[in-house]
């Protein structure tokens, strides 16, 4: 694409592109200093006057070794693009330079000076500044590594169009997949932004589109002032790209340093314009019934250019029938890998066809025996490989539905046959065979399963109570995807009432939630203190909490054990994400596994807060706060990364972050590790500090859950689940990858339980999996001002 688009940031104090800052800041000014030092006292070497084509350069480092040296000295940095980002920091504040001054760090044969190097006769460090920089080192490193993203995303933005090599683009598309004003946007579409640049000026006229990637701007109306503001993610300008009407409103930055994604109109209407012109669609009865996107295949890409076999297809959209029939006849029968649009149909086609409607879809794209033979073998073939894809992805969530077990059973006696006759398609049936039995057991009760942490089903039964208005209760056994509806009934006969009954969520704090009669698995959605109550309509401004969803009233120094996130999490379904998203309800589906995993993340940090706002003794505490931060260092060490942020999130609430006398005596080590952790929870440019960090771990992983939902949740919210009655296979390919990012964390098993878990001592597994907790904030608040009273 040869548009000019611009892909911008820019500076309020600077109308034109300055990318240095005239005096840097003392947090980066200090961090340039211990590193300077901690190269004079490490590898002197490094800076030292240097020859190149006749001239000296006095007192320089090489590019390249300063990579190499700053990879040597921390963990925390995993590739020499991440060291460029964080010497890019330095070069930008001036604590750095270039000796001819260019404006970008390379990790290349290229001179580059520190700021206390300018001056000739610069000292060396002292024995104290060597001693600071041994002991600064790291948590120098760590800042570094924090802002060297942003940094190399500048970078990368400044340069030429042609100058961008494919891993500065992939940078750029990486940033724009979570900016909310693109997030309708194909990924061609976004793709080809991110190859354009060009510059933000103030005063330019009303024909273009901005996207906020930093930052804020006020939106003002002449007569009316400020009517809003504009964060991260959000866009305006929007309609200058449909016609060319005057601006209705002035944009005004409100802080430094904000970076935006300009389109220009023509360079807009120019990528629709290629897209559209790589679009095939193929009609039936004049209407269409399956849209492809046509590119460049990479690996078939020749040095005489291209021709039709180098061009792969896409689905972009379709009706669910023609969609897989485009996707069984693309599967390469030579190969053992399943091709990835076709895996994405298979978690994905729920949302858009059931079961009940692909069941006979597919026996009936087996083929016929008037078909030619060859054809109808291949078919036969692709389907069955489908088929057992399709069972093992979906599982024992089949078992819930007697019309898929019975086409399964179906299926299979009917391949069987052909199997009998074609010998290729036996090898196939094996793998078939196995999930076919497996899919024929029968499991426990409800109840059963969650002690014994295995997946609950939605017809798994299982027993809980309702209260009443006076707080007696009456317990019911009904199927976990029972609905409100049926689980009122079950309560009304019991009563002996026949009045319409509401079923209500009441915290702790006495919130009420009214359940929808059509909601089903409610009991599994409680906050950690919840309780369900059935009542009549007049009787609701009466429901009080029970006094046991006050929690408890003194706290218990137990130890942690990890198995609990793990088992929850080894039990939740990858489909009940997608149940979660597009809403139980729609898809008629239970979320049961997800909802109690949730679940675990609130007890786990109201427990924290509880712990710690039970303890009244100021040495306690401070014990308290040691063992919770060794706590969540054992779940990130472990990869348990739902339970850590868990952890962190509970210290981190108001009621505990508040007791300063507690933290002021918190040893420094503990203070320093405290920080790290928040850092790595950092939700800035979406949470890019975890996402980096979790893209360098290797599975088994424990996510942090809300994340993953809240991802789904913005690719869903963002884009039409059909356009034009067609399916928009786009948005499923895109929450496919999510969910998938779930499957990677699970793609290894996990390892033994830890040997720190305190495997003599059953009543610690107890205390773990049924943690005690006060989850109203309201008396956590008032716990904490009565340990430590707010200082006048």
């Amino acid at each position: 694409c040869n548009s000019q688009t611009a892909l911008i940031y820019s500076n309020m104090q600077y109308i034109n592109n300055n990318s240095k800052s005239s005096v840097p800041s003392e947090k980066i000014l200090r961090a340039g200093k211990i590193l300077r030092n901690a190269i004079l006292s490490r590898a002197p070497h490094m800076i030292r006057d240097r020859k190149y084509h006749l001239k000296t350069y006095r007192q320089c480092c090489v590019g390249t070794e300063l990579v190499d040296w700053q990879m040597q000295q921390s963990s925390c940095i995993h590739s020499r693009i991440q060291a460029v980002g964080m010497w890019q920091v330095l070069l930008e504040e001036g604590v750095l330079n270039h000796v001819d001054q260019e404006l970008s760090f390379q990790d290349k044969y290229l001179f580059y000076r520190f700021l206390d190097d300018e001056q000739e006769g610069a000292p060396l460090p002292s024995e104290e500044e060597r001693q600071e920089s041994q002991e600064e080192l790291q948590d120098t490193l760590l800042l570094l590594s924090q802002v060297g993203p942003d940094a190399h995303m500048r970078m990368i933005l400044r340069k030429h169009p042609s100058e961008r090599t494919a891993d500065d683009l992939e940078i750029i598309y990486e940033e724009l997949l979570h900016i909310k004003a693109l997030s309708h946007l194909s990924t061609t579409v976004s793709r080809k932004f991110s190859v354009l640049s060009g510059l933000f000026s103030q005063g330019e006229e009303g024909t273009s589109w901005y996207i906020i990637l930093k930052g804020s701007v006020n939106v003002v109306i002449y007569g009316k002032g400020v009517v809003c503001t504009l964060h991260e993610g959000d866009d305006f300008g929007k309609l200058a790209l449909v016609n060319d009407a005057p601006r209705a409103a002035s944009i005004v930055l409100r802080e430094d340093n904000c970076h935006f994604l300009r389109v220009d109109k023509e360079d807009f209407n120019t990528i629709l314009r290629d897209v559209e012109a790589n679009t095939v669609r193929l009609k039936e009865h004049g209407e269409d019934v399956l849209v492809l996107e046509k590119s460049l295949s990479s690996s078939r890409t020749s040095v005489h250019g291209a021709s039709s076999s180098n061009y792969k297809y896409k689905v972009m959209s379709g009706t669910p029938e023609k969609i897989l029939e485009h996707l069984l006849e693309m599967m390469r029968l030579d190969s053992q890998f399943t091709e990835s649009a076709l895996e994405d149909f298979v978690l994905m086609h729920c949302v858009f066809i059931p079961n009940s409607q692909l069941c006979p879809v597919l026996m009936a794209l087996q083929g016929s025996e008037q078909e030619k033979l060859d054809y109808t073998l291949n078919n036969k073939r692709r389907v069955i490989r489908l088929v057992t894809q399709w069972a093992a992805v979906h599982g024992y969530q089949l078992q819930e539905e007697d019309a898929s077990v019975a086409f399964l059973q179906e299926f299979f006696m009917a391949a069987s046959d052909d199997a009998k006759a074609i010998p290729a398609i036996r090898d196939q049936l094996t793998e078939l065979g196995r999930i076919h039995k497996v899919l024929l057991r029968q499991f426990s009760m409800g109840n059963e399963k969650l002690h014994k942490r295995q997946p609950i089903k939605g017809n798994d039964e299982i027993l809980f109570k309702v209260y009443c208005c006076d707080h007696t209760y009456t317990t019911i056994r009904v199927p976990v995807a029972t609905s409100v509806t049926e689980v009122t009934g079950a309560v009304a006969d019991k009563l002996g009432s026949a009045e319409d009954l509401l079923l209500v969520n009441l915290s702790s704090a006495g919130e009420k939630l009214i359940f929808k009669p059509n909601d089903v698995s409610v009991f599994s959605t409680l906050s950690p203190n919840g309780r369900l109550f059935a009542c009549r309509r007049d009787q609701l401004d009466s429901l009080t909490p029970l006094p046991e969803q006050e929690g408890p009233s003194t706290g218990s120094l137990a130890s942690f054990e990890l198995i609990s996130s793990k088992d929850l999490f080894h039990c939740v379904h990858e489909l009940e994400l997608l149940y979660h998203t597009f809403g139980r309800q729609n898809v008629k589906k239970t979320t049961v596994n997800l909802d109690l995993f949730l679940r675990r993340f609130n007890e786990i940090q109201f427990w924290v807060i509880s712990e710690v706002c039970l303890c009244s003794q100021l040495s306690k505490r401070v014990q308290l706060l040691k063992k919770f931060i060794k706590i969540a260092a054992h779940c990130k060490e472990y990869r348990n990364l739902n339970a850590f942020f868990a952890v962190i999130m509970g210290l981190s609430n108001p009621a505990v972050s508040r007791l300063s006398q507690t933290w002021e005596k918190l040893p420094s080590k503990f203070k320093k590790f405290y920080s790290e952790f928040e850092n790595l929870m950092d939700p800035s440019r979406n949470h890019r500090a975890y996402r980096l960090t979790v893209a360098k771990l290797e599975p088994p992983i424990i996510p942090f859950m809300p994340l993953l939902i809240k991802d789904m949740t913005f690719t869903h919210e963002g884009n039409r689940t059909f356009i034009d009655s067609l399916v928009n296979f786009e948005k499923m390919r895109m929450i496919a990858n999510t969910v998938k990012t779930m499957r990677h964390c699970r793609s290894q098993p996990f390892s033994p339980d830890s040997p720190l878990a305190s495997k003599t001592h059953p009543e610690v597994r107890t205390y773990v999996r049924q943690l005690n907790v006060i989850d109203n904030q309201r008396t956590l608040t008032q716990l904490s001002h009565e340990l430590e009273p707010r200082r006048s």
